[in-house]
């Protein structure tokens, strides 16, 4: 059944009453329980029944509840590091022992190089990042904004352009399919390959994270943050919930002077490179082709074995103590899980209303094809700012993109490019996405926060990228 601009009423809906509001989870329940009464005729009783079905499918959902777990035993991981004395050694390392690391500049920088720098899973490199970087990035006063944005701004950006990911398989997939059906010819990973300095969203976005970070000099909601941290040494605003708090009621359990920089260290290699060793065993070989969210799972699950016997051994706890603080540490994430329940629920929702093909359907037939890769890119990101979903957008405009593009007489390769670029500002900001929620919890602030401060730089990227679309769109 198509719904029209019905389609829309749930995710506006849930955007506005998380913008008034700020209470994220009552508004992904509101778009939950609107998308379902529009589906379901009206019928509010029968709504509320579909609602609550569809939360608990996705629970019930095997690749899901993989990432809750992972999510939950991260908490858990932070917690640890954090008491054993992890944290504060391997800062005291970086900054007076080897000097690495002097200045405000250079720890956003170096949360800007592990960012690019783990380019296999977006979720796993906005996890590292934040993990490792925020107790620097607090010693030399940057606001827990501005590391979320970091984190954000770099994720999603690195595992489009650097394809070696699941990402690339998944979008080689989409171009193979377009092949198969005759609108294209020619090799799907060459293709793929050369639309990639068309992903004018992901390039700028990290380049305008570089310039942010060098110029020293930000504005909007971002230029605020900064002035609080620096004049009152607040990290976020009053009356602000993170959606982690590793330091209340969790005490350092080493003490001062005696903290170990590899209490942190080897955990976190252990996690790298079991994460490594889980996709190239589930891919058989082939990174490309493993199972990102079942080789973080085992990989936190064996670092965290790995972190018992170290603490334990060194008589920093006991085995109990241990698993008191697993246990404090999952259950401190249970707000951040519930989040990423609903906003996973909210997804399926609106793509049981078919919204992202309404919205494709508006593209007009009779336009210049000069302005293709623009507007593909222009709906392609309101889709994905709306439904929160990277991978749903490429689905569902790729299939559209390419026949327009050929039919307009495109350029192909910069409709590649513009259809994961809209993809990208989406995952990169809307505030349904999983990957703007794990950002605000990694850094320790609410996802309000962020979405507020970073949405402006998003947003002007954005213009940026539409307009070089355009420029190229006539050039080519």
């Amino acid at each position: 059944m198509e719904y029209g601009f019905l389609t829309l009423a749930a995710p506006i809906l849930a955007l506005a009453v998380a913008i008034v509001t700020r209470k994220v989870p009552l508004a992904m329940l509101i778009g939950i329980f609107t998308g379902q009464m529009i589906i379901c005729g009206w019928n509010p009783f029968i709504a509320i029944h579909e609602g609550v079905n569809v939360i608990i499918g996705v629970c019930t959902d095997a690749g899901n509840l993989k990432t809750f777990m992972f999510t939950a035993l991260m908490g858990a991981f932070v917690i640890l590091v954090r008491v054993s004395g992890g944290v504060q050694g391997f800062v005291n390392y970086l900054t007076e022992q080897s000097k690495l690391v002097k200045s405000k500049r250079m720890a956003m920088f170096l949360a800007f190089i592990i960012g690019v720098i783990i380019f296999i899973d977006g979720l796993l490199s906005i996890m590292f990042t934040g993990v490792v970087t925020r107790p620097l990035t607090d010693k030399f006063k940057v606001s827990r904004e501005k590391l979320a944005y970091i984190c954000d701004a770099t994720s999603a950006p690195i595992n489009a352009i650097i394809p070696l990911n699941s990402w690339g398989a998944m979008l080689m997939g989409l171009i193979s399919a377009e092949i198969a059906s005759g609108y294209i010819q020619g090799n799907p990973m060459n293709l793929l390959v050369s639309s990639l300095p068309f992903q004018f969203y992901s390039i700028l976005s990290l380049v305008f994270v570089l310039f942010y970070i060098f110029i020293g000099k930000d504005w909007g909601p971002m230029k605020k943050a900064e002035l609080r941290v620096q004049t009152t040494g607040k990290l976020y605003d009053d009356g602000v919930v993170p959606l982690l708090n590793d330091t209340d009621g969790f005490e350092v359990l080493v003490e001062e002077g005696k903290e170990n920089k590899w209490n942190m260290m080897l955990p976190l290699i252990t996690l790298i490179g079991g994460t490594f060793l889980g996709l190239l065993v589930t891919g058989g070989g082939n990174l490309t082709e493993g199972d990102g969210t079942t080789s973080i799972l085992y990989s936190v699950t064996v670092t965290l074995i790995i972190m018992c016997i170290m603490y334990t051994k060194q008589g920093i706890m006991t085995t109990k103590e241990f698993g008191d603080s697993v246990m404090k540490g999952i259950s401190n994430m249970m707000g951040l899980v519930i989040l990423l329940v609903l906003s996973f629920a909210i997804g399926r929702v609106i793509k049981g209303m078919g919204t992202g093909e309404f919205m494709a359907s508006l593209l007009g037939e009779n336009v210049n094809g000069a302005f293709c890769a623009a507007i593909v890119f222009l709906l392609g990101a309101i889709m994905a700012f709306c439904t929160g979903t990277s991978w749903g957008t490429f689905s569902i405009m790729m299939p559209i993109a390419i026949p327009m593009a050929v039919a307009m007489d495109g350029n192909i390769l910069l409709t590649i490019g513009a259809v994961v670029s809209s993809g990208i500002f989406g995952d990169h900001c809307s505030p349904l996405s999983d990957t703007t929620i794990l950002s605000s919890m990694s850094v320790g602030t609410d996802l309000f926060s962020h979405v507020k401060t970073q949405l402006p730089y998003a947003l002007l990227t954005a213009a940026l990228a539409t307009t070089l679309y355009v420029v190229f769109g006539f050039v080519l």
